[in-house]
């Protein structure tokens, strides 16, 4: 059991740094207070080859894992990007998964190259306004007629929808009753954003300005045959492969995010001078800094080991799930720490600690709820009956 990254990780790590160099704090603060979309630090990640990490070499990735992945990630969102920084590229590394398992060979070349090339940008259109986590109903529905399906429905939280030239898309192509289980019957396809079939609605959000979510209002989109991903009414099983690399990258970031809001909580607590002693003498302050430390840790282990085990192939729905949990936990202790740490100027935006606070709470929420996780764990885990 060796707990040590890799020469290779850790020059990851290093240039990924040296990637984000240019992008600093106070960048991704006039970020979050108008709400443009990064295309420049887009563009220099793309350059630098990152949004092809987990892609294979013969389409122009690196063809790494999603421990690599997820080092990646962690990592910016550690500069101080965080989610803002983490989000504009998400999808690449586990969206276009279903592609690249999936897809086609004409496919895969089609479309895997510009996507890491950052010539396109994509949206992941999966989340329905009545179903929630409940993907099984959802109520989009796709129809083929002659060589086109022809598609009626709304999605809602959909990512950089307003910059985004493709969208994988998982629509219902057979009703529900015909079906002889849920999650039959649904179809997935990667496919044109046509803005005359598919109206954009932004949503106003605590966090995340820069990178925009939305609510799609789908009115006759036609998507031809050769943009399905594999099977007919084999999506849901097609989507599921990318689901527990993006619990990893998600506790990843999260951890990411936990990280630079201890740091600037500690270099406080340390230079900070109230009654002619640092704040950081204090054990009152001291004690919760150096437990969001053990938690962080801990929480980034499980990370790594959920990674490790889907990289090797094998079954993480629990780790992922559990890694997802741990990282978002302690990634939101210890934002909601520093800020306390700082007292009123935590507060304050121009030292960033508010920051965080509103970016980590998307990875307690989003994609799968903490209770969802929880209900999960008991019942695969533990083997609890189903509770819903």
């Amino acid at each position: 059991m060796n707990f040590d990254y890799s020469e290779d990780q850790i020059a990851i790590r290093d240039a990924v740094v040296r990637s984000c160099k240019p992008f600093t704090e106070d960048y991704w603060l006039a970020r979050d207070s108008d709400g443009v979309f990064p295309h420049d630090f887009y563009a220099a990640m793309a350059k630098a080859g990152w949004l092809g990490i987990a892609i294979p070499e013969a389409y122009g990735g690196s063809g790494l894992g999603v421990t690599e992945a997820a080092l990646l990630m962690q990592t910016v969102a550690e500069t101080g990007a965080c989610m803002s920084g983490c989000a504009t590229f998400h999808i690449n590394l586990f969206g276009l998964m279903p592609i690249v398992v999936f897809g086609s060979e004409a496919q895969k070349q089609r479309w895997l190259p510009p996507a890491i090339r950052g010539e396109v940008k994509s949206c992941f259109g999966v989340t329905e306004p009545n179903t929630g986590l409940n993907t099984t109903q959802l109520k989009t529905r796709a129809v083929l007629k002659g060589d086109r399906y022809v598609v009626h429905g709304q999605k809602v939280w959909i990512s950089t929808a307003q910059v985004a030239s493709k969208i994988l898309l998982l629509a219902r192509t057979t009703p529900i009753e015909e079906c002889k289980s849920h999650s039959h019957g649904l179809t997935l396809f990667y496919t044109d954003v046509d803005r005359s079939k598919i109206s954009v609605r932004l949503i106003e959000k605590m966090g995340r300005k820069a990178v925009d979510s939305n609510e799609l209002f789908i009115d006759g989109l036609e998507i031809p045959v050769e943009d399905r991903i594999g099977e007919e009414g084999k999506g849901f099983k097609y989507i599921l492969h990318g689901m527990n690399p993006e619990r990893v990258l998600l506790g990843a970031e999260a951890i990411g995010i936990g990280r630079v809001a201890l740091r600037k909580a500690a270099a406080y607590a340390a230079e900070r001078v109230v009654f002619d002693r640092p704040i950081g003498k204090n054990q009152g302050i001291q004690h919760p800094l150096a437990q969001n430390w053990m938690e962080l840790e801990a929480a980034n282990l499980m990370m790594l080991k959920a990674a490790a085990l889907y990289d090797a192939g094998k079954e993480c729905g629990a780790e992922a799930n559990a890694a997802k949990y741990l990282g978002a936990e302690a990634g939101y202790h210890a934002c909601e720490r520093a800020i306390l740490t700082h007292g009123g100027f935590g507060y304050a935006r121009e030292y960033h600690v508010e920051r965080y606070l509103r970016e980590v709470m998307i990875a307690r929420i989003a994609p799968v709820s903490r209770e969802m996780i929880l209900s999960y764990i008991a019942e695969r885990v533990l083997h609890q009956p189903k509770s819903y």
